[in-house]
């Protein structure tokens, strides 16, 4: 993996922590590292599940494996914010 795959990475992750954040009701009282790192973490372990579904590649836009990371992300920011606020960060 070279430079541009990282840096594709961390811009898919950080748009996947996005999407996942919006998702969520409320303000998470999270930094913006963390949310692109769930990100990243949501995207990878999305597209492992959407390959042993079978819909990581199809014609197209993967709806089903963006769903899968986005909910994913969701979840993540949602575990994260609530460990993180009761931390007081």
């Amino acid at each position: 993996m070279g430079i541009t795959g990282i840096i594709s990475g961390i811009i898919i992750g950080a748009v996947i922590g996005a999407l996942g954040r919006l998702v969520i009701p409320g303000r998470q009282r999270m930094p913006i590292w963390l949310t692109i790192v769930i990100g990243v973490v949501a995207a990878l372990i999305g597209t492992a599940i959407a390959t042993v579904l079978g819909v990581a590649d199809t014609r197209g836009i993967d709806w089903i494996e963006l769903g899968i990371q986005v909910a994913l992300a969701a979840l993540g920011v949602s575990l994260t914010a609530g460990l993180y606020g009761k931390r007081g960060g």
